[in-house]
């Protein structure tokens, strides 16, 4: 396209993503639709996005990662937290950990409840078990066509069946599917994963959705601002190769650039709080305040352990020869470490208790994540001894923060406050989540693996001191969402069909729609969202053309 003109489409998705993607698939299953899908990122080319232990290099690349960070953060001891997100086809999903975990049925049905019909657990398992290509096949929970691959944990390992069986002692039932009736328990994790490879949305949903000719996918092409007509969107400006392009839409613009851009676009095109549009002088469009408001993420809470026997990862990363022998593995059966990334044991279970003992929440409030390795920090270089790690983080934190525009200018990064710990509850449910940790590794089953707490190390004992373990370790464990949130109140930003309020032809659709923040990782959970706005922006047109 010659970059003086503008190329009309019915729908345009902003942003390749985990939801972009599906959103793009879908949509463009009916040939009469012209589609087009915006990435501001290169094609998913590398081997490093495909193969899942590549999820160490993506984490620091500055081709495929947008490698954001936060505001100093006056409760994390005026740190900057890395936040990675993905900057290719697949987003997010072309460099995550691969964990599929879709929530609890409660979070879902806690939406419903503040006015989101449409969105109880409910109204979307049918969307989950629609999306999921489970290798164990259909059943009541799950699907088993899907287009996103889901498979197990081939084989065994020493140091998580320590883990589980520790857990067991601590009262947490063994489970093998957390995405099942319950998600309480301890087990191994499922991947995003076929035959040792990745399963990126760009991958699940694209592979065959690219070959359409109503499909036209742009990479490179950064998201600037959108095309507004008064009360409605048109169309989107974006960058491409240096040059300033515009493509129009007849139906809909779809923003899926995530929970930091999707609300940056909008505030960039004057939708969003009218003071700070004013103070960037940027003209308001539409006064709407909770556009960045309302972030959410999840805390993660490192504790690393030296292991008394040489079975883990960093022993077979830190020779030549263990390192041949994980590139045999893989290419021989397709297994081993490079075929399962960094995570994979978890556990949700209750860490919080009253003074009787007794659970404070209903459901499970803490999730960890047990890796085979350890290192300074996720994705950092294995330290030179036999080590692992058991990440403990919140699931459904009370702390606000928000994502706000600096400047007129598309391609600065916006101010992104996640003003984590900075409620009480959040405070106690990390200090317990610490110590639900150090008692696993204390249980029978563990003792003998542990021949020592490297951190937050066995001179942190004190409320107080653990508190301060985290303020100066914690970490983003890459959930951020909430930033343009779903809900009728004065701050939403989208009603229950994602149209965002008071604009016509356009809707948002990733994390940044969540009300409240899923308990677990959210990819699935996107997906899923994904799946189901597709329908609904079809369902939503039929109407249109029968009014």
């Amino acid at each position: 396209m010659p970059s003086n003109s503008a190329t009309t489409y019915d729908y345009i998705v902003v942003g390749a993503g985990s939801a972009g993607c599906v959103l793009a698939a879908r949509l463009s299953e009916d040939p009469r639709n012209q589609v087009l899908l915006l990435e501001a990122g290169p094609p998913d080319r590398s081997p490093w996005i495909h193969l899942p232990i590549g999820y160490g290099k993506t984490m620091w690349s500055p081709v495929y990662n947008w490698k954001f960070e936060t505001d100093p953060d006056p409760n994390m001891n005026g740190r900057r937290i890395y936040w990675p997100r993905g900057k290719t086809l697949g987003g997010s999903s072309s460099i995550n950990g691969l964990i599929y975990i879709r929530g609890q049925a409660e979070d879902y049905d806690h939406w419903a409840a503040l006015g989101n019909e449409g969105w109880s657990f409910a109204d979307v398992l049918p969307y989950f078990i629609k999306s999921e290509g489970n290798e164990r096949g259909d059943s009541p929970f799950h699907g088993g066509k899907g287009p996103l691959l889901v498979s197990d944990i081939g084989a065994r390992h020493e140091l998580i069946e320590a883990f589980i069986a520790g857990a067991v002692e601590k009262g947490v039932p063994r489970t093998d599917d957390f995405n099942g009736a319950s998600q309480e328990g301890a087990g191994y994790y499922q991947l995003t994963t076929r035959n040792g490879l990745r399963c990126s949305t760009a991958k699940g949903y694209l592979t065959e959705a690219k070959k359409r000719p109503n499909l036209r996918i742009e990479t490179n092409a950064q998201a600037t601002g959108l095309v507004l007509r008064g009360k409605r969107v048109v169309g989107v400006n974006y960058q491409q190769h240096g040059q300033a392009r515009t493509a129009m839409a007849g139906a809909e613009v779809i923003l899926s650039a995530g929970a930091i851009q999707s609300p940056q676009l909008l505030q960039l095109s004057g939708i969003g709080p009218r003071k700070l549009l004013e103070s960037l002088d940027i003209p308001v469009a539409h006064d709407l305040p909770g556009v960045g408001e309302n972030l959410q993420d999840h805390l993660q809470i490192r504790l690393g352990f030296e292991c008394t026997k040489p079975i883990t990862t960093n022993d077979q990363l830190n020779t030549l020869l263990g390192q041949a022998r994980l590139g045999l593995e893989w290419l021989i059966h397709r297994s081993g470490p490079l075929a399962v990334g960094i995570n994979q044991g978890g556990c949700f279970m209750h860490a919080l208790r009253d003074d009787h003992g007794r659970p404070v929440t209903k459901t499970p409030d803490i999730q960890f994540h047990v890796s085979t390795l350890s290192a300074d920090m996720a994705g950092g270089k294995v330290h030179p001894y036999s080590g692992f790690t058991m990440s403990v983080c919140q699931l459904r934190p009370e702390s606000r923060g928000y994502v706000r525009i600096r400047s007129r200018d598309a391609l600065q990064p916006p101010s992104m406050q996640p003003n984590y710990l900075d409620t009480q509850l959040d405070r106690d449910t990390n200090v317990a989540a610490v110590r639900a940790a150090r008692a696993i590794a204390e249980s029978d089953a563990m003792r003998p693996y542990v021949k020592r707490e490297v951190k937050p190390g066995r001179d942190t004992q004190s409320y107080d001191e653990l508190l301060e373990f985290c303020r100066n370790n914690g970490a983003t464990i890459f959930h951020p969402s909430g930033t343009c949130s779903m809900g009728h109140d004065a701050m939403a930003v989208v009603d229950s069909r994602l149209r965002v309020h008071g604009v016509k032809g356009i809707r948002v659709v990733d994390c940044s729609v969540m009300p409240t923040l899923v308990s677990g990782n959210t990819n699935a959970p996107v997906v899923m969202m994904a799946e189901k706005a597709a329908d609904m922006i079809r369902e939503d047109a039929r109407q249109l053309a029968a009014a």
